[in-house]
C-alpha cells in the first residue's frame, strides 16, 4: 500500500523474549525457503491459502495453518492489531543475507498492508524505504510503504526473524494508524501499549475470504489505471496513454453491462485485457513512475494482468522487481 511516509510504527509493543521461546518449540522442520529460492530467506506459515503451510498463494480463502495454534501469545499479537488478516508468515533472514531491493507493485498490495513485528533481530539489522533506512527493534510493530523500492540488509551473523503479516485493515487496525508515530517526527507523549501474554480467552481471529477478483468491475478498472497515471512522470506519450485508459474503460464497462461476472464472458474480457497491454507496451514505453517502475508494468500488474481470473496461475505476489526492470511479464 502507498503511504505518505516510508514508515509509521504502531503504537503497540510486543515481548519479543517470550514470542521467541513460543517459536523455538516449532522446530526447524516448519521453516520453508523462499518460493522463489532467495538466498537466505525463509518462513514458517500460519495464516495460508485453505490453511496449507505448502500454499504460498494469496489468492484464496485464507485460514490458520496447524503451526499458530502452537502459538498462542503470537495469536494475542495477532488480535491486538484489529485487522482481518491475510497470508501471515514468520519471515527469517539469515546473518549477511538481504530481501533484494524491489518495489511491490501486485495487485495485491494496492490494499494490503505488511505489518512487521521484530521478534529476534540486532541493531545491524537495517530496512530501507525510499530514501530512509531504520532498525526496527524487538517488540516493536511497524508498517511500510511498499510502493517505495524497499529492501533488507542483515549485517549481523546472527538470523533476524519478523512476525509478518498482511492485511487490508479493519475498524480497529486504522485507530492504530491514526495513532502511529513517524520515526522521524517528535511525537510528543507518545506511548506505545504493552501488549503482555495473558491466559484470557481470546475472540476468534478474522481472516480474509475473498482477496483477488473473479473479474474486476469497471470502477475498480478505472480507480487502479487513474492512480497509476497520476503517479506518472511527464512524458511526451502520457496523452495518448490517457486517451487509451478511457476507451478501455468504457469498453470493460460495455462487457460488465452484459457478462458481470458470469464465466461466458471470460473470453471477451481476456481478449480486451489483452489488447489494452499490447497497445500501452507500444505507445506507453518510457514512462515511469517515481519509484522506477514502468507505467507499463504497474496497469499490467493492478489491472489488465489480474482484471479477470487464470484459474492456472498461481499469485503469489512476492515477485522482487529490479529498480528499472522491463515492463514485460517475467515466464
Amino acid at each position: 500500500m502507498k503511504l505518505q511516509v516510508p514508515f509509521l510504527q504502531l503504537p503497540l509493543t510486543f515481548d519479543a523474549g517470550a514470542l521467541a521461546v513460543e517459536i523455538e518449540r516449532i522446530g526447524e522442520a516448519a521453516w520453508r525457503p523462499h518460493p522463489q529460492g532467495f538466498p537466505g530467506n525463509s518462513a514458517l506459515p500460519l495464516v495460508a491459502a485453505n490453511g496449507d503451510p505448502d500454499d504460498d498463494a494469496v489468492r484464496g480463502v485464507m485460514r490458520p495453518t496447524p503451526h499458530l495454534a502452537q502459538l498462542p501469545y503470537l495469536q494475542q499479537v495477532l488480535e491486538s492489531f484489529g485487522a482481518v488478516l491475510g497470508r501471515t508468515r514468520l519471515m527469517r533472514l539469515s546473518g549477511q543475507a538481504e530481501v533484494s531491493a524491489h518495489v511491490d507493485v501486485d495487485y495485491y498490495w494496492r490494499e494490503h498492508v505488511r505489518i512487521h513485528v521484530p521478534i529476534v533481530t540486532q541493531p545491524d539489522v537495517l530496512f530501507h524505504c525510499g530514501d530512509r533506512a531504520i532498525h526496527m527493534a524487538a517488540g516493536e510493530c511497524w508498517i511500510f510503504d511498499t510502493w517505495r523500492m524497499h529492501r533488507v540488509i542483515n549485517s549481523a551473523h546472527q538470523a533476524r526473524i519478523h512476525l509478518v503479516a498482511d492485511s487490508v485493515g479493519g475498524s480497529g487496525f486504522w485507530k492504530l494508524i491514526a495513532a502511529s508515530r513517524v520515526p522521524e517526527m517528535a511525537t510528543s507523549g507518545w506511548q506505545p501499549r504493552r501488549v503482555t501474554p495473558t491466559s484470557v480467552p481470546l475472540s476468534p481471529l478474522p481472516f480474509e475470504s475473498v482477496n483477488l477478483p473473479t473479474v474486476m468491475s469497471p470502477w475498480e478498472v478505472r480507480e487502479h489505471l487513474n492512480f497509476v497515471l497520476d503517479e506518472a512522470l511527464p512524458h511526451p506519450q502520457l496523452d495518448a496513454v490517457i486517451q487509451l485508459v478511457s476507451h478501455f474503460c468504457r469498453h470493460w464497462r460495455a462487457l460488465w453491462a452484459r457478462y458481470g461476472e458470469m464465466r461466458d464472458g471470460w473470453p471477451e474480457y481476456r481478449e480486451a485485457a489483452a489488447q489494452f497491454t499490447e497497445e500501452l507496451e507500444r505507445i506507453g514505453a518510457g514512462i515511469r513512475l517515481p519509484n522506477t517502475v514502468s507505467l507499463s508494468k504497474a496497469m499490467l500488474q493492478l489491472v489488465s494482468g489480474v482484471a479477470v481470473i487464470d484459474e492456472s496461475r498461481r499469485d503469489t505476489a512476492d515477485e522482487r522487481s529490479a529498480p528499472m526492470e522491463s515492463s514485460k511479464p517475467s515466464m
